[in-house]
Formats: structure tokens, C-alpha cells, sequence
């Protein structure tokens, strides 16, 4: 199957096993044999139960929440095979957590994007793949090469076989901020609908938060489009200024990672949004019994680039 001659492995830790499970299935290997467990007083321990002396290695494990214990057992897998002379060691981050703090909002703040990125770096790893960074620039924070997948195309499938070109034509993709309009504008146009935004602001200190859409939403369905989910109050926020305020019909909501913090289930269910559709990047919280929130499958995806990365041969076809 492989053209190189380092043998291809990929283990995982303990943040997301089943998406590692569907990435090996869709390469038709077998997971990797690993212990990631943790000591008494919370260490993290790893133990490495095969051979991989010159192996072309994958570590899957996305940073999501509990984010540092998942960040340290990442960082401590790149030892253990650095140490065990792996050939190559790719640190696969479906979800790159501390991405939103990737600037200096206010004075003394710490840059983490940058720091984990240097984490990630000094540990041993030759090269990351993950998916829908919050900001590109990330990339740049580190000094070997990354990876940015785009869940933007799954999404677009979804969509199109979901509605005909006719319903299609009718309807509106809204940014839920001005911060997401290129992310947007990119996902409209593949789906063939216009755009519309959510403009929020304050009029003056400790006054409540103005919402205005910018865009003709009246009577039609509309799609919000975003990155992640955390508490979902500015997603929800945001329909019910499509609704209210556009006079939409309809909203249907879509976002890659899925972090949902908090009451953000609660939310969403009590919203007036029809669906939430989301990237299986997190696991949804353990004991969800579904509702209005699903997950679409991108371990193909993820499984294909993977390829690409060990052929040593392009993946912008996943673009």
C-alpha cells in the first residue's frame, strides 16, 4: 500500500481513541500497541509495547478538555518514540487546543499557541497535521512544517446532498462575527448560497450588546458557519438575531470543533436552530443522548493525508 520504506504506525493516547480506531480502519492497519495511563499523583505514564526503530509514526491525540492532561500525555508520546528511535514522528492534533491565544489581547499576556508549539517542537516532533486552526498564523509559530486541513469540504458535501440546488439558491450562509467572514465567504461559495453576517456591538461601556445582520436573511433558511463551539452563547445568540431581528425561517448551524463548555448542550437544545452539525475532532461529552447535535466522520480525511504525508507526495488535493 505504502511506497516508502519506513513502515507506517499510529497510535493514540487517551483524548479521542475511537477517531484513531476510524483512521487506522480507513488506512487498513492496526492501532498501535501504547499504555498511556497516569501515575497516583497525576504524572503521566507511557509505555510503548512494540518495535518502532526507524517506523514512520502518528501520534492522534487531540488536545481537547481535560487540554493540559491531554497536551502532556501528547508531549511525553513524542519522547517515548523519539527515545525508541523512531524514523519520523508526525503529532496528529485533530483539535489544537490554546489556539485562541494566539496574540496579546492586553498587556502581559502569554502567547500558549506559541508556547505549545515550541512544547511540541522541543519534545521531538518532526511535524503536525491537524484541522481548522482558530488562526492560520499558527502555523507560523512553528519552525517545522504543519499541516492545516480544512473541515470546510466535508461540510460542503454535506450541504449539497442535503439540499437541491433550487433550495440551495434560496438560502444564506451567515458568519456568526466579523472575525469568521472569510471562513464564511469560502464555505458560501463552494455551496452556491449567498452570505450574511451577525454584527455585534456596544454602544458604550457596560451597555447591552447591539446585534445587526448584515445582509438580506428575510424568509429564507440560513446556515451558520464557525470554527468551534464552546458555550455556544454567541452561536445562539446569533440565531436568534437571524430570527428575530432578519425574520429568517430557518437556521441550521455547522462548526469543526466542537468543545462544548459549560451549558453549551443545554443551549443548543433550547435554541431555535434546527441542528448543530460538527466534526467528530472531540468527542462528544460522555452520555450525550443526542438531540440536535451530530458529528460528521473526517477520519477518512485524516486517513488520507496520512498518506500523503508518508508517501511523501502532495496533499492539497484535500483542499
Amino acid at each position: 500500500m505504502f511506497s516508502t520504506g519506513k513502515e507506517l504506525k499510529v497510535f493514540t493516547a487517551n483524548a479521542n481513541r475511537p477517531f484513531a480506531e476510524g483512521v487506522c480502519a480507513a488506512l487498513g492497519i492496526e492501532l498501535g500497541k501504547s499504555d498511556v495511563n497516569q501515575f497516583a499523583d497525576g504524572e503521566v505514564s507511557c509505555s510503548i509495547n512494540e518495535t518502532v526503530r526507524g517506523k514512520d509514526v502518528f501520534i492522534v491525540q487531540s488536545t481537547c478538555k481535560p487540554v493540559n492532561d491531554h497536551l502532556m500525555e501528547l508531549l511525553v508520546m513524542i519522547d517515548a518514540f523519539k527515545r525508541a528511535s523512531a524514523g519520523r514522528i508526525t503529532a496528529v492534533i485533530p483539535y489544537y487546543g490554546y489556539a485562541r491565544q494566539d496574540r496579546k489581547a492586553k498587556p502581559r499576556d502569554p502567547i500558549s499557541a506559541k508556547l505549545v508549539a515550541n512544547l511540541i517542537t522541543a519534545a521531538g516532533a518532526n511535524r503536525v497535521l491537524t484541522m481548522d486552526l482558530h488562526a492560520n498564523q499558527i502555523q507560523g509559530f512553528f519552525d517545522i512544517p504543519v499541516d492545516n486541513l480544512l473541515g470546510n469540504p466535508v461540510f460542503v458535501k454535506y450541504y449539497l446532498d442535503k439540499f437541491s440546488a433550487a433550495e440551495r439558491e434560496e438560502m444564506v450562509v451567515v458568519s456568526p462575527d466579523v472575525g469568521s467572514v472569510a471562513r464564511a465567504r469560502a464555505f458560501a461559495q463552494k455551496v452556491g448560497m449567498n452570505l450574511a453576517i451577525v454584527d455585534k456591538r456596544r454602544q458604550k461601556a457596560n451597555a447591552c450588546e447591539v446585534m445587526n445582520v448584515i445582509g438580506d436573511v428575510k424568509g429564507r433558511a440560513c446556515v451558520l458557519f464557525d470554527d468551534m463551539v464552546d458555550t455556544a452563547g454567541s452561536l445562539c445568540n446569533a440565531a436568534e438575531a437571524i430570527m428575530n431581528i432578519g425574520g429568517a425561517t430557518k437556521v441550521y448551524a455547522c462548526a469543526t470543533h466542537g468543545v462544548l463548555s459549560g451549558p453549551a448542550i443545554d443551549r443548543v437544545q433550547n435554541s431555535c436552530m434546527e441542528e448543530l452539525k460538527l466534526l467528530n475532532t472531540i468527542p462528544l461529552p460522555a452520555g450525550y443522548c443526542g438531540g440536535k447535535i451530530s458529528q460528521l466522520d473526517v477520519a477518512p480525511m485524516f486517513a488520507e493525508a496520512i498518506t500523503f504525508i508518508h508517501d511523501e507526495t502532495s496533499i492539497s488535493k484535500l483542499f
